[in-house]
């Protein structure tokens, strides 16, 4: 049996303690009617039978969201354990859950809890980030690599784990105490995660279908015979990872189509063309959300640049994980010094050295010793003044774009901290008769945080890159199935093409699905899709995100009044609704269905999809009660609203009224001559009817069959409107 360690923090624990050495978490319950001890697994006392977790009741705030979860075990510890003194045990497991604890955290995620000797984290809850799945992936890597430094470091350790990582949906209470002993997340995917664990290899890392999806352009995998998993009737698909891209954003790319960005280009070029001409430092940002094309753009410049006889040194703000100040400006300097990851301390600093002294000819030792501080090497030397150290990253930049004509591109400015910001202004700004186009690309988010960002530099450019035009995106999706087909007859396109509005991420990822699924469009976006947009919304502050949850219930388009109906703001909406509006998130259409009523709508289509899917279903029902009561007062219930209403009252779970609005919509779309809609809409109506009600059923279904009847009949849309042959002169 496994030693008793706080579920909490990893940390081994003395028979009797009610409260964790190390982190201070509850690890025994007290009974409060008869005082006996329990572990926080038991519900009910042993010895009285009284609920052990009775507690002021504190209503959970539940959401639907996709999560991913990583299982780690050690391999044969419960034996061993048997073996060891309990002093030993605790010298083996503190620093083995610290280094998992660093490891996860330092990836993002959060450690749900310790169960023996094994660890359970979650990436995605309570904070999504858009990239969780491939976070879990490089933490399982960091993981095991850890260990292995581990028994490096002392062979008697001889310490193995069992890793997998899953991604799928799950309730999660956001408000959860883990250190409390709540469980946060709930779901299929946290048993399939913990099954998956049990049957992958020692020192191995596999993981589920979902996972694999989303991390396959950052990981190389290898699949494996399918698993017969305990309580699948189907067995699950299953890979083992092999090994990951070495930093964040390093993916293979899936196409290197360029379609829908000539202007821009263009506008680079040109841009490019004046600091070579006129040797000026230029700064150039690129903004628009994730996904619509910034990377691509750059990548196809700084290729043009390079065959033009110019140099491009790229650099990217990581996320997470380790990295150092300065991250994208170290990336520049260690490329030009041909500096790589495995170099020793020793080596890097040699190479360092050279590079310097081949740019700069004085001052080379105090540069250096400078660049070493700022870089990450360290210094043997006092640290100086930041702006000692600014003015040598300076000179070398200087340097550097006068031995020949550069563009550093530094990636995810968005997640940059101030002193980067305030380097790159620095360098733009003070950087002289060189060629040089510093070109950063960023979300809106760089805005946010610094919106005098650029403001008052003798040369800044920003450039915002806005959606594809459809035209543009229809050849993407071309190429992209074209690629991934070679018959592409089949493939719904245009259903992409319209559900992506423009981001070609999405109609990356849209059509990698659309292909996969042999040409049927799938309901639901890609999580990878998915993850972006609810990391954006859930970077809102509660009140911005609360609305948009609220709004989503309504529809693609939505009114003021129905907010007002939800909400608990009323006093806010118009503050909050511009806020959301500035966030192009959503927009105020100039007319409105609904008289006397401001209607505004989602800005995309997945927006909507993600804020409504983050609601659980029990307050789906109540918000799309609340919603057909507020159509019912501001239309009457009829018109073209019946079809909304039928919608409202059927996820409200009120057949009778569903049923009614169905017939009413039916009845307009046949008086309509859309017989097929009307036909539809008795279908749907008998769906709901119950089997008790025959005669209803009976009325429904002949009206149906009249329906299909009179579509069979209806005229050919061409021939609508025009006149007999036998008025029309021919013969």
């Amino acid at each position: 049996m496994s030693p008793d360690v706080c579920p909490h923090c990893g940390a081994v624990v003395e028979a009797g303690q009610r409260f964790c050495g190390s982190c201070g978490g509850v690890v025994l319950l007290v009974c409060p009617a008869c005082g006996r001890t329990s572990p926080l697994t038991v519900s009910f006392c042993t010895q009285c039978g009284a609920a052990l977790h009775a507690k002021p009741h504190r209503a959970a705030t539940e959401e639907r969201r996709v999560v991913t979860v990583l299982f780690v075990d050690m391999a044969g510890f419960t034996s061993r354990a048997e073996r060891l003194d309990p002093e030993d045990v605790r010298a083996i497991l503190q620093p083995y859950f610290a280094r998992l604890r660093l490891e996860i955290e330092a990836f993002g995620g959060t450690v749900e809890k310790f169960i023996g000797d094994a660890v359970m984290a979650v990436f995605g809850a309570p904070l999504v980030h858009g990239d969780d799945p491939e976070r879990a992936v490089r933490a399982a890597f960091a993981i095991r690599d850890g260990i292995a430094d581990m028994n490096a470091k002392d062979p008697e350790l001889d310490l193995h784990i069992r890793l997998a990582v899953n991604t799928g949906e799950a309730i999660v209470a956001l408000d959860a105490k883990p250190t409390e002993g709540e469980g946060m997340v709930a779901g299929d995917v946290v048993n399939t995660a913990s099954r998956l664990q049990s049957l992958a290899p020692e020192d191995a890392i596999l993981v589920g279908e979902e996972t694999y999806r989303c991390t396959r352009s950052i990981v190389d995998y290898r699949e494996v015979d399918p698993l017969a998993v305990k309580g699948k009737h189907i067995p699950v698909r299953a890979w083992l990872a092999l090994s990951c891209a070495s930093s964040p954003g390093e993916r293979a790319a899936k196409s290197e189509l360029f379609v829908g960005r000539d202007h821009e280009l263009t506008a680079l070029h040109r841009l490019w063309q004046a600091s070579v001409a006129e040797r000026r430092a230029q700064l150039v940002t690129i903004v628009g959300e994730a996904g619509i094309g910034k990377s691509r753009l750059a990548a196809e410049f700084c290729g043009q640049v390079a065959e033009q006889g110019g140099r491009s040194l790229r650099g990217r703000v990581l996320p997470y994980g380790a990295s150092t100040p300065y991250g994208p400006f170290t990336q520049h300097v260690k490329q030009r010094a041909g500096i790589f990851a495995s170099d020793s301390l020793p080596t890097a600093r040699e190479k360092l050295r050279a590079a310097v002294a081949t740019l700069i000819d004085h001052d080379v030792e105090t540069t250096v010793s400078h660049l070493e501080m700022l870089i990450g090497l360290g210094s043997d030397g006092e640290v100086p003044e930041r702006r000692m150290l600014f003015f040598s990253a300076r000179q070398f930049v200087q340097a550097l774009a006068d031995e020949q004509p550069t563009v550093l591109l530094l990636e995810d400015l968005h997640w940059a901290d101030e002193g980067m910001l305030d380097l790159l202004e620095l360098l733009a700004s003070r950087v002289r008769d060189v060629p040089l186009l510093l070109l950063a690309l960023a979300r809106p988010d760089l805005l946010e945080a610094r919106p005098r960002w650029g403001g008052g530099l003798p040369a800044y450019t920003a450039l915002q890159l806005k959606p594809l035009e459809r035209t543009a995106s229809e050849a993407l999706v071309a190429g992209l199935l074209a690629e991934a087909r070679e018959d592409t007859a089949d493939l719904d396109a245009g259903t992409i093409v319209q559900r992506a509005e423009g981001n070609p991420l999405f109609l990356e990822e849209l059509a990698a699905a659309l292909a996969e699924r042999q040409g049927t469009p799938g309901d639901d976006f890609p999580t990878s899709v998915r993850g972006i947009v609810a990391a954006r919304l859930d970077a809102l502050p509660a009140a911005e995100r609360g609305l948009l949850l609220d709004a989503a219930v309504v529809g693609k388009v939505f009114w003021l009044g129905a907010l007002e109906r939800m909400g608990d703001n009323h006093h806010r909406l118009a503050d909050i609704l511009d806020s959301l509006e500035a966030r192009n998130l959503v927009s105020r259409e100039p007319a409105s269905w609904i008289e006397g009523d401001q209607q505004f709508a989602f800005k995309h289509v997945v927006i909507r999809e993600v804020a409504y899917a983050a609601i659980p279903r029990g307050r789906r029902r109540e918000r799309h009660a609340t919603v057909a009561g507020f159509l019912e007062t501001a239309t009457g219930g009829g018109g073209a609203t019946a079809s909304a209403l039928a919608q409202h009252w059927q996820e409200a779970g009120d057949a009778e009224r569903a049923v009614r609005y169905l017939l009413l919509a039916a009845e307009q779309a046949g008086r309509g001559w859309a017989k097929e809609e009307a036909a539809a809409l008795y279908k749907q109506a008998l769906v709901l009817v119950p089997e008790a009600d025959r005669e209803l059923r009976r009325e429904v279904a002949m009206r149906r069959a009249v329906a299909m009847q009179a579509a069979m009949h209806v005229p050919d849309a061409r021939s609508l409107g025009r006149r007999p042959e036998s008025e029309s002169g021919e013969a």
